[in-house]
């Protein structure tokens, strides 16, 4: 069974995706850039970026009753790698501990010129369950 996670807490996708998807057991969220999803603004540091994003990342997990500590897996999309250690900085801050793995590239651009992008795939057995 597939469900369909959105919430107006986090960006509206802009395309033909869905923010998230749970799906036997896992909660697959979609890639989420910085984006304020009150305003629409983007700010300008790569460490300012890394924490939207994430904060986004989180009101999904939420939505899907879920949180950073269901996350057994990331992907880390940067402009420039060079932003690794500011990105990774920020990013401890939310995986504190039994941290997902996770894969970090560098790509050619993101959408809106952002510096980061971030997607997960988190364990959902215990909200399945409920259902």
């Amino acid at each position: 069974m597939k469900r369909i996670i959105a919430t107006d807490k986090a960006p509206a996708a802009v395309g033909p995706y869905s923010q998230a998807v749970l799906s036997n057991g896992l909660l697959f969220v979609s890639g989420q850039i910085p984006v304020n999803p009150a305003d629409g603004t983007v700010a300008s540091t790569i460490e300012e970026q890394s924490h939207q994003a994430l904060k986004n990342v989180g009101a999904i997990l939420e939505a899907a009753g879920l949180g950073y500590g269901d996350v057994v897996k990331t992907t880390v999309l940067l402009s420039d790698i060079a932003d690794f250690k500011a990105m990774n900085a920020v990013y401890s801050e939310y995986f504190t501990q039994d941290k997902p793995a996770r894969a970090c590239f560098q790509v050619a651009a993101l959408p809106l010129g952002v510096k980061v992008e971030i997607e997960v795939v988190a364990d959902a057995t215990k909200t399945c369950q409920d259902e």
